[in-house]
C-alpha cells in the first residue's frame, strides 16, 4: 500500500484553535448507510427518494421510509437534506410538483436543487425549507453565488473544477451565503456531472439520476493515441491497455483531507463526502477519518497519523487533489492491491441475550485471522484470532462465515457495540 501525501504539521508547531468548524455532510443511500453515517460522526446527511435525485437508479429511500429516516436524524442532532437535483424536462414537471408536495407532509431540513425551475416550484410548495444549490449547477464565481442568493438559496455547493485560489476568492465575496464543497469521493469526467455518455450509450440520463457510469466501463483500445495539430510529436491523449481493455474515461477520486483546516479558515460551511452508492463499509471508514480530522483541527491538533492509511484502504481508484492544487502532481495515493487491502468483514447488528453478537457479514471471514473494531475517532483495537468464535444463527459452530449472511460472534471485547464494523487485519495462513 503506497501513497504520497503532504506531510502533516509536526506536533510541536502551534496551531490556533478554530472556533467554527465546517459541518461534515455525508451520503445516506439507504437506512443502513444513514445509520452508519450517524454512528461515525456525520453532522448532516443527504438522501433522496423517487426519480428526481441524481442517484435514483441505485441509492434512495422509499417514500414511506422517510419519516423514520428524518426521526433518526432529529434524535441524533443530524441535519437531513433531501436531493431534488435532477434536470427535469417539461414532461417531468408534474413529478417534481408531486414529489415536493409529498415532502411538504414530511419536510427535511433542506433541499438540494440544481435546476432553476425546480427552485421556483420549491419556493412555492416548501417556502420555509432552506435551499442548497447542487454541485450540478456548476457554480464557479461570486456573481453566480449572488444570483442563487437573490432567488432564495441559502447555500451553494461550489463546482469541483475550482482551484484553492478560486475558492479563496469566492469565499471573500460570498457574504451572507453558505459555501459547501465536496472533499472526498468520485469525480466525473464531465463538468460537475453534466454528462451525456450514459444517455447516449444506454438511454439512461445522468442528469435525471439514472447514470450507468460508462466512464467506468472497460474499453478495448484500437489505436487510441493521438496528436493535436499544433503539437506535432506530442501524444496529447493516450488510452493505455490493461489485459486488452482500459478505463480511459474514469476520473480519479477526490481527496482533500489535508485541506480541512484551510477550508475552515476560509469559512466554508460544509464539507461533503460523495458516495450514496458506495457500501456502508466504505462509509464507516471515510466518515470516521473526516470526523476525526475536523475534530483534531478544531483543537489545533495535527492530521491523525493513520488518516491516509484508512482512506487508501477504502479506495478503489487513485486519490487526487484534482483541480484544487494549482501546481505539482495531483495524485496523492494509489488504491491497495487485493493482497494489501484490509477488508471490512462484518457490521454488528445487536447483542443477544446470551452476550453474543449478531452480525451482518460483508465479506468472507475465517476464524484464524486477527481483526480490528472500527471505533469512531480512528481507534482500531485488535482482536486476536483466538479471542473470538463464530456460530450460525441456529447455534451451529462455524470456522468461516460468508458475505450476505448473518452469523453470531462470541467475543468479550469491551469495544464491540451495535452499528460498528469489524475489519480483517491479517490474512488466513
Amino acid at each position: 500500500m503506497t501513497y504520497t501525501e503532504e506531510k502533516p504539521d509536526k506536533p510541536e508547531i502551534a496551531r490556533p484553535i478554530l472556533e467554527e468548524m465546517p459541518e461534515l455532510l455525508c451520503p445516506a443511500g439507504n437506512m443502513e448507510k444513514l445509520e452508519t453515517a450517524v454512528a461515525y460522526g456525520a453532522d448532516a446527511v443527504y438522501l433522496g427518494a423517487g426519480d428526481l435525485n441524481l442517484r435514483s437508479a441505485g441509492a434512495g429511500f422509499k417514500w414511506e421510509e422517510l419519516p423514520a429516516a428524518f426521526e433518526l436524524c432529529r434524535n441524533n442532532n443530524v441535519q437531513a437534506y433531501f436531493c431534488v437535483n435532477a434536470y427535469p424536462k417539461e414532461k417531468d414537471l408534474s413529478k417534481v410538483r408531486a414529489d415536493l408536495e409529498k415532502l411538504a407532509k414530511c419536510p427535511p431540513d433542506g433541499l438540494i436543487i440544481a435546476d432553476p425551475g425546480v427552485l421556483m416550484l420549491a419556493s412555492e410548495i416548501l417556502p420555509d425549507i432552506s435551499v442548497h444549490i447542487s454541485t450540478q449547477a456548476n457554480t464557479g464565481n461570486s456573481e453566480a453565488v449572488k444570483f442563487w442568493k437573490k432567488f432564495g438559496a441559502t447555500r451553494v455547493n461550489l463546482a469541483r473544477e475550482l482551484s484553492a485560489s478560486d475558492v479563496t476568492d469566492i469565499a471573500g465575496k460570498a457574504e451572507g451565503m453558505e459555501l459547501e464543497m465536496f472533499v472526498h469521493g468520485a469525480m466525473c469526467m464531465a463538468i460537475s456531472g453534466r454528462c451525456f455518455l450514459s444517455a447516449w450509450l444506454n438511454d439512461r440520463s445522468a442528469n435525471m439520476g439514472r447514470c450507468t457510469h460508462p466512464c467506468r466501463f472497460e474499453y478495448k483500445a484500437t489505436g487510441l493515441r493521438v496528436e493535436e495539430k499544433t503539437r506535432p510529436g506530442q501524444d496529447v491523449w493516450e488510452a493505455v491497455e490493461h489485459e486488452g481493455y482500459t478505463e480511459f474515461f474514469a476520473a480519479e477520486d477526490l481527496c482533500l483531507v489535508h485541506y480541512v483546516r484551510m477550508l475552515a479558515r476560509l469559512g466554508v460551511a460544509s464539507l461533503k463526502i460523495e458516495g450514496r452508492t458506495k457500501s456502508s463499509s466504505y462509509l464507516a471508514q471515510v466518515v470516521d477519518v473526516y470526523r476525526t480530522v475536523i475534530d483534531r483541527a478544531k483543537k489545533g491538533g495535527p492530521l491523525p497519523g493513520n488518516a491516509m492509511e484508512e482512506l487508501v484502504n477504502a479506495a478503489t481508484r487513485p486519490l487526487t487533489t484534482a483541480f484544487f492544487k494549482s501546481s505539482g502532481p495531483s495524485t496523492i495515493a494509489q488504491p491497495p492491491s487485493k493482497e494489501e487491502r484490509k477488508p471490512v468483514v462484518a457490521r454488528v447488528l445487536e447483542q443477544r441475550e446470551d452476550g453474543s453478537w449478531l452480525l451482518s457479514v460483508k465479506a468472507r471471514w475465517e476464524e484464524d485471522c486477527d481483526v480490528s473494531i472500527l471505533i469512531p475517532g480512528l481507534k482500531r483495537p485488535l482482536v486476536a484470532s483466538g479471542d473470538y468464535s463464530f456460530a450460525a444463527t441456529n447455534g451451529e459452530p462455524k470456522d468461516v462465515i460468508h458475505s450476505g449472511t448473518q452469523a453470531v460472534l462470541r467475543c468479550d471485547h469491551p469495544d464491540i457495540a451495535p452499528g460498528l464494523f469489524i475489519r480483517k487485519e491479517t490474512p488466513k495462513n
